[in-house]
């Protein structure tokens, strides 16, 4: 096919609409009409360096995620488990900033409360945060910047799942934002040096004479080389070489008294190497600037790489030093990006579904209804939660028959969303939660209020246990959503009525190309189209959107829905 692998760039007598729309959703998140007709009037070259070059534009409007206040120094000693806040409570006489009780039952419930309320509150935390970053994704001039963010913490994975401290993890982000399109060499060594990512990867337990495996092998297996491409000692000398390596809170140490500073054999060379050494000999490898180079390049363009383009691929990244930049602007200005192997030939992540899907609309602030926390789990990305090390899977593993059919639900929720019915996930904590709160409020005990259904009291019950968990659960909850800040849910602000007046529409045949334009890549067939305006004539009781002028914006809503549930729309 025409222009497959060939890096030179287009020439301005080549660019079109098409092309600057494809150019939009692919570097960013899609974008109105008037959006990419701006782009195509400025050229390739200079549409490619806007975007690209993005450090220039002013992006002090964008709201700073602004805390709940759920943290405060006594977590500074929080330990990360249940039985270890209790058994050192019981152990010490206190743990995460609380004492236990001098006297009476349950001396222990002060530290179990603390612990679940820490608990939920950094899980709630870390839902506002992915909010907050959606929201930015939506709002930013600079959408690449976001973009670029939303592939390195796809690739520099770590889960608040694990790390469960909403701090580090926005701490992360930050780190990722500010390396985005910079050099890659120096966003692995931040990365390597990252606090979430040494909990993540258990860092504390590497220390010498007992070395952890884990950061030394993801670096080159997930970060860096790719499978094959070193040896099982290769990962022993690596750990090695990491060895004390971790994190005082929110900053990175090295404890030299657990560091291992004998010499190590790695990738064929020898030397008393410390972490940054292991870093440096592996960005000298051919194949890790041909790793990073393919992965750009499939989440960019396609997933598609023959070897000898590989190679091709990792020379452009590695005579560039690593810098990402320059590489992205050669990728993004070249035949091979707008060949006819590479339109439409992506399928949207859930983020960039949700994301896209109200810039298209001209929508600038993320509504909150639908809850893009419950439409990520329920299609597959959770932000801030990868299912493992590895990331997420890409392409087809987003689509399935079922998969396609929440997407369409997605749509829907978008265009008629449902208020009325709409429960704030963040204020649920569950039927078991909720069962414990109303036994409490109607006068039970504690013990026999978080009773397991059908199980028979005892007078000693409450008087043996040192803590009841099920009741620690639930003051955690109170308390935690006492202090949380709420998300703002509204219904997303858009009138189709609007747009397709605006646009000189005149007939629903008109209108239903007004809407296909405004909301697709890849069009719907002709058939499929005709199908649209059949149903719109009928919904409207006219072909004339001057006679239905009053009351067209749910019929218009209704064919937008149609078009938002098609395959097409589910690729970039």
């Amino acid at each position: 096919m025409a222009n497959i692998e060939n890096l030179l760039p287009i020439t301005g007598t080549e660019w079109t609409y098409e092309f600057a729309a494809h150019l939009l959703e692919r570097v960013g998140f899609a974008g109105t009409p008037a959006e990419i007709e701006g782009l195509a009037a400025m050229g390739p070259q200079q549409a490619v360096e806007s975007l690209v070059n993005y450090a220039a534009i002013d992006d002090s409007d964008l709201p700073a995620f602004e805390e709940s206040g759920f943290w405060d120094d006594g977590l500074l000693t929080s330990t990360y488990t249940r039985p270890a806040a209790t058994m050192r409570a019981e152990r010490t006489g206190e743990a995460m900033g609380v004492k236990v009780k001098r006297s009476g039952t349950r001396p222990l419930q002060t530290v179990t409360n603390r612990w679940f309320y820490w608990r939920r509150a950094s899980v709630l935390e870390a839902r506002r945060l992915a909010f907050w970053w959606t929201d930015r994704m939506l709002r930013t001039p600079r959408p690449l910047e976001e973009k670029m963010t939303l592939f390195w913490h796809g690739h520099f994975t770590s889960s608040h799942e694990k790390v469960r401290d909403y701090r580090k993890i926005q701490q992360q982000l930050g780190t990722l934002r500010r390396g985005a399109t910079g050099n890659f060499r120096d966003l692995l060594l931040a990365l390597s040096r990252d606090p979430a990512m040494l909990l993540y990867l258990d860092a504390a337990e590497n220390v010498k004479g007992a070395p952890n495996e884990n950061f030394g092998r993801e670096v080159m297996e997930l970060f860096t080389l790719g499978v094959g491409n070193y040896t099982e000692n290769d990962i022993r000398e690596a750990a090695r070489a990491f060895t004390g390596w971790t994190n005082n809170d929110l900053e990175f140490v090295i404890d030299e008294a657990k560091h291992d500073d004998g010499e190590k054999t790695f990738l064929g060379r020898a030397g008393r190497f410390r972490g940054e050494d292991i870093l440096s000999i592996i960005l000298e490898q051919k194949q890790t600037a041909e790793y990073i180079a393919t992965k750009l390049y499939s989440f960019f363009v396609r997933d598609d790489v023959p070897d000898g383009f590989r190679e091709r691929l990792g020379a452009l990244l590695r005579d560039n030093n690593y810098e990402i930049a320059p590489f992205l602007k050669t990728i993004f200005l070249s035949k091979d990006f707008y060949s006819t192997a590479s339109l439409g030939s992506h399928i949207k992540s859930p983020t960039e579904l949700i994301v896209s899907s109200y810039r298209r609309l001209g929508v600038r602030e993320l509504p909150g209804v639908p809850d893009p926390y419950s439409v990520g789990k329920v299609l597959g990305q959770i932000l801030l939660d990868p299912p493992t090390v590895a990331g997420w899977a890409q392409g087809r593993a987003w689509i399935t028959p079922g998969l396609l059919f929440e997407r369409a639900n997605f749509a829907r929720e978008v265009l008629f969303p449902d208020l009325m019915e709409f429960k704030d996930p963040n204020l649920d904590p569950g039927e078991q939660v909720r069962k414990v709160n109303r036994n409490i409020r109607a006068g039970m005990d504690m013990t026999a209020a978080s009773m397991e259904e059908g199980a028979a009291p005892s007078r000693s019950a409450g008087i043996q246990e040192t803590f009841n968990t099920r009741y620690g659960s639930l003051i955690g909850w109170q308390e935690a959503m006492r202090k949380l800040k709420p998300i703002s849910r509204r219904a997303a602000q858009f009138n189709l009525s609007e747009i397709v007046s605006e646009a000189g529409a005149t007939t629903t045949t008109q209108a239903v190309q007004v809407l296909t334009r405004q909301l697709l890549t890849v069009p719907l067939s002709a058939t499929t189209e005709e199908a649209l305006v059949r149903m719109l004539d009928e919904e409207l009781g006219t072909s004339l959107l001057a006679e239905a002028e009053s009351y067209m914006e749910h019929g218009l809503r209704m064919a937008a829905h149609l078009i938002m549930s098609a395959p097409q729309y589910q690729f970039a």
